[in-house]
């Protein structure tokens, strides 16, 4: 166990003030320390204040006390348990409520990254500061982007509420200042750039040539992509139907060791799973590929499935052969949404096709305005004379 402080050596010819950390030194005046604050490892920092006389000292000791205190005592060694045991506790007791993708994205944020900087501070030592520096350096030592920090402080906001209601009327007040994210601009295909990867995609089409232009088609995720059987794709109604996404989590071995593993589960929330109405041509291009039983994935044609890494990387290779650039799984949904609001597509239909539980996440996040639509908009002002 990391000691809550390092012992106090006191000079020789010292005189100690029982039960506190005041005393005599050599010199004749007097010394009282007290609790200034922890650094993030937990350690204790002491302040220290000097007098003529004990009376002196210890008068001058208070007042730092309650002017940093409000009054309130500071944590004795052995008293409390450390920050480390609230994380665990809380992130046990929210266990059985977390799916397990989200149960896992947790732990690893409170294993990488909150435990080893604040897991040994004291409860009642953490102030604003500390957490402010804690962020900082996320940024500076780690250098984490604001939205990978952002994630970080929310599962630390919700670890400290949980610890506060273990210290009614004496947990301090926490501000937590989240970074501000700068928007980066998605990569969105152009008109030819899509015409170019269809017609790269229908030559000598495969099983996983076909996975791409569903994704292009109707805007799912990769992990919905990865998991989808035949039996979820209805040719008769013209329908898919979104119920399972497939990801690769982290575990951890009783050794120690972090090992992955291939996991099929429900979607990342209740509005994801949905039913997405197929276009007359992307029914065709189903009807035309061998299903093999209708258990089979549609990215393999059997049972065997194809993970989300590999697709990857086979959309890498695609792109390249189409001299496209900046191209990942994501500039598929997002071209996908593009495309709709270009020919004037319900928002809220979009954002159900999507899966979002929003409206405002299909404006914000997934739909581009392309140059021409900007361009065609902009000549509509010209009907009142702009």
């Amino acid at each position: 166990m990391i000691p809550v402080a390092a012992p106090i050596i006191m000079q020789e010819g010292a005189k100690m003030s029982k039960g506190e950390n005041i005393f005599k030194r050599k010199d004749g005046r007097w010394e009282a320390r007290y609790i200034k604050g922890y650094e993030l490892s937990g350690k204790i920092k002491y302040g220290f204040c000097y007098g003529k006389s004990y009376k002196e000292a210890k008068e001058k000791v208070t007042k730092c006390k309650a002017a940093l205190l409000s009054g309130k005592q500071p944590p004795r060694a052995g008293t409390r348990h450390r920050f480390g045991y609230y994380c665990d506790q809380w992130l046990t007791g929210n266990r059985n409520r977390l799916k397990e993708s989200t149960y896992v994205k947790y732990s690893t944020i409170l294993e990488r990254h909150i435990k080893p900087k604040l897991g040994g501070c004291f409860p009642l030592g953490i102030t604003t500061g500390l957490i402010q520096a804690f962020s900082d350096e996320l940024a500076s030592e780690e250098g984490l982007a604001p939205k990978s920090i952002k994630d970080i402080l929310v599962v630390l906001h919700s670890v400290l509420k949980y610890t506060a209601k273990q210290f009614p009327g004496t947990f301090p007040m926490i501000e937590i200042v989240y970074p501000k994210e700068t928007r980066k601009e998605m990569r969105v295909l152009s008109r030819e750039e899509q015409e170019r990867l269809i017609k790269y995609l229908l030559d000598d089409m495969d099983e996983c040539k076909f996975g791409v232009l569903i994704a292009l088609f109707t805007g799912i995720r990769l992990g919905e992509l990865c998991a989808l059987r035949w039996e979820n794709v209805s040719l008769k109604d013209k329908t898919i139907k979104i119920a399972k996404t497939m990801q690769r989590l982290r575990e951890v071995e009783p050794s120690g060791e972090a090992k992955t593993r291939i996991v099929i589960g429900t979607p990342k929330s209740d509005s994801s799973v949905r039913t997405i109405p197929m276009t007359d041509f992307t029914a065709e291009l189903c009807s035309h590929m061998n299903q093999n039983g209708r258990a089979a994935y549609i990215l393999t044609g059997s049972a065997d499935y194809m993970e989300p890494r590999t697709l990857q990387y086979r959309l890498e290779r695609y792109a390249r052969d189409c001299g496209l650039e900046g191209v990942h799984f994501h500039t598929l949904r997002h071209t996908f949404a593009t495309r709709c609001v270009e020919v004037g597509f319900e928002i809220k239909s979009l954002s159900e096709i999507l899966g979002h539980s929003t409206t405002t996440i299909t404006l914000e996040r997934y739909v581009h305005a392309s140059l021409e639509l900007k361009r065609s908009n902009m000549t509509k002002l010209s009907a009142v004379g702009l």
